[in-house]
């Protein structure tokens, strides 16, 4: 699960663009991904349309998740200071433990990194099995 500042913006588009790039990747590994931001519903489904996203996004407007999972900070833009999500991704076990989170990321190769722990993490679990 990914949290994301806006609907087509660049660093939400390069993020999101890159997971559904890899999407079957990551289910072939089993794995869901899931995106959440604070936009509206016809928001994600305009998103969605234009960047054809095979996977759900979440209209967080009320900040429930945001808020449950920590990701909202002051931030500053042109000496504006506002509260927004810290790009931020969860992973998540079949069993629902964190595996590994990610705080402050980069959009750029990030999709890359969450493929690249997820299988670590089957793995791992496979040499403990």
């Amino acid at each position: 699960m990914y949290f994301y500042p806006k609907d087509n913006t660049s660093g939400c588009t390069i993020e999101a663009v890159a997971f559904t790039a890899l999407y079957p990747r990551f289910q072939k590994l089993g794995a869901r991904i899931i995106g959440v931001s604070r936009d509206s519903l016809r928001s994600h489904e305009n998103f969605t349309r234009k960047y054809a996203i095979p996977y759900p996004l979440i209209a967080d407007e009320d900040e429930v998740l945001c808020r449950a999972f920590d990701v909202l900070r002051e931030k500053s833009l042109y000496g504006r200071k506002y509260r927004g999500i810290d790009r931020s991704t969860f992973l998540f076990d079949r069993s629902g433990r964190l595996r590994e989170s990610w705080r402050n990321v980069k959009a750029r190769g990030h999709a890359e990194s969450v493929l690249d722990r997820l299988t670590a993490c089957i793995q791992e679990d496979a040499t403990q099995a």
